[in-house]
């Protein structure tokens, strides 16, 4: 962040004559006057803004992400149901299969969500293949679906987020180039009537 400091009005008219500046300001050591003050505070400002948008939107494609593979697991929890017969007890067991390495953290988060126990480290593909309950089975499909809801609520408030993060980008922008056209505007006019 750039150190801005007013300068010192006697010093500056102490040095009238000699040293004639129009700089009112010094930022990082540098003389600026107001107009330029301007300008660097609407870029800083819309740097932190984009400093902000980066790391929403990667937060956003993860979020994506997740829903994807939560989706897929819900499909084939849903697919395993239906391989039930309809007059199946909760107890009858199906094997469930199709279940990837990326979507066992998911599976384990729902499977807590669900009322299981956790698992632990030994999370792995025989034990997420293997056989379930039908109860079990609708038991992580109402899990999932849950899962589901949350991370769309967390997804709308993030793009909410992002679209006022780019609102606010944008406007320090169109600032920034309004206060450089309407600086260029005057000292033309400036030139024009000496």
């Amino acid at each position: 962040m750039a150190t801005i400091e007013k300068q010192d009005p006697v010093a500056l008219s102490l040095n009238w004559g000699k040293d004639v500046t129009f700089s009112d300001y010094k930022v990082n050591g540098k003389l600026v006057d107001f107009q330029d003050l301007m300008i660097r505070i609407s870029a800083n400002r819309a740097t932190t803004v984009e400093g902000e948008v980066n790391p929403l939107t990667v937060r956003i494609k993860m979020r994506n992400t997740e829903l994807e593979r939560l989706g897929s697991l819900l499909a084939i929890f849903t697919k395993t149901q239906a391989d039930f017969a309809s007059d199946a007890k909760g107890s009858d067991k199906k094997s469930v299969s199709g279940i990837k390495s990326e979507q066992w953290q998911l599976l384990r988060e729902a499977y807590i969500k669900r009322g299981g126990s956790d698992p632990g480290a030994t999370w792995n593909s025989s034990w997420a293949n293997s056989d379930w309950s039908k109860s079990s089975v609708e038991g992580m499909i109402q899990a999932l679906k849950s899962m589901i809801d949350g991370r769309n609520n967390q997804a709308q408030t993030d793009m909410s987020r992002l679209q006022s993060l780019v609102d606010r980008r944008d406007e320090s922008f169109t600032t920034a180039s309004n206060l450089m056209s309407a600086i260029s505007d005057t000292r033309g006019n400036l030139i024009r009537n000496l």
